[in-house]
């Protein structure tokens, strides 16, 4: 019997599908096998110590072994060494906030509910501004220092009359690889969870389904991704409104301690003739 004996046929396909697209951008990056296997073994060891402990035990370095297959001298060392930290790109996370506000608080938005160009800077019984917007979540950053950084990203732009611009009704920088690193890791990180919670058959299951069809012209896959895009945009918008009102009415409460990420996605490829994987 070897290693892969128990490990359900079915289980390890899914592995397979899933990690090609992550070798082939590791490739791209020049992460290679040797860097990759270094990080797996420090998060095996992680998640072994931290999610999966023994009721009222201390969690050893043989358990650790046992469970992950490290050797023991190699637990140790890793678990004697501080843990590192990458900090979230402040860009990221408030202009999430921001561009989560700008398209659901009714000040911001115009009779059909899109986001409305706003006047750079404010002035006394005007309109709200791109300034006022940043000052609905940090009075310590100026809306200068923002609107750079969007400009940078290709988060907005400035029209002729002088007004901000959102380019896209969610945060989605064009450029800015930390930006985009730090939505990618969140994003997929949390869809794998919802299908590891469902796979293994914890109730209730969690809410995790796809179109999938082939034999499609390309003219047909451009249609459908335009149909996709303007009804995942308006979903994602109803949801955005939707919690953001939530948020503000449970503000303060004890048990408001649980956080939520609901998402869309398109992909399409030529479809290879053994049915395995897109190239």
């Amino acid at each position: 019997m070897n290693e892969f004996d128990t490990i359900p046929p079915a289980l390890m396909a899914a592995f397979s599908q899933l990690l090609r697209p992550l070798v082939r951008m590791f490739l791209h990056f020049n992460i290679t096998y040797p860097v990759l296997s270094n990080l797996l073994k420090s998060l095996y060891i992680e998640v072994a110590e931290h999610e999966l402990p023994i009721s009222g035990k201390q969690q050893s370095d043989s358990r650790i072994t046992f469970l992950t297959g490290i050797h023991r001298k190699d637990v140790r060392r890793r678990r004697q060494q501080p843990e590192e930290t990458v900090a979230t790109p402040a860009s990221a996370t408030l202009g999430a906030q921001l561009v989560s506000r700008w398209t659901s608080l009714p000040e911001f938005l115009d009779h059909d509910g899109h986001p409305k160009p706003l006047p750079r800077l404010g002035q006394d019984g005007a309109a709200p501004s791109f300034d006022a917007l940043v000052q609905t979540q940090s009075k310590d950053i100026r809306a200068r220092v923002v609107l750079d950084e969007w400009l940078r990203l290709g988060v907005v732009h400035v029209d002729a009359q002088d007004q901000v611009q959102l380019n896209s009704e969610a945060f989605v920088p064009d450029s800015g690889l930390d930006e985009k690193s730090y939505f990618m890791g969140r994003n997929l990180r949390d869809h794998i969870a919802a299908c590891a919670h469902n796979i293994t058959r914890e109730n209730p299951p969690m809410l995790e389904r796809s179109v999938y069809y082939d034999s499609l012209t390309e003219e047909d896959v451009a249609e459908l991704e335009t149909v996709s895009r303007e009804l995942g945009m308006h979903a994602l918008q109803h949801v955005n409104r939707k919690a953001m009102a939530l948020q503000q009415s449970s503000d303060g409460r004890p048990d408001a301690n649980r956080r939520m990420n609901f998402g869309v996605y398109f992909f399409h490829a030529v479809h290879d003739s053994d049915n395995q994987a897109e190239r």
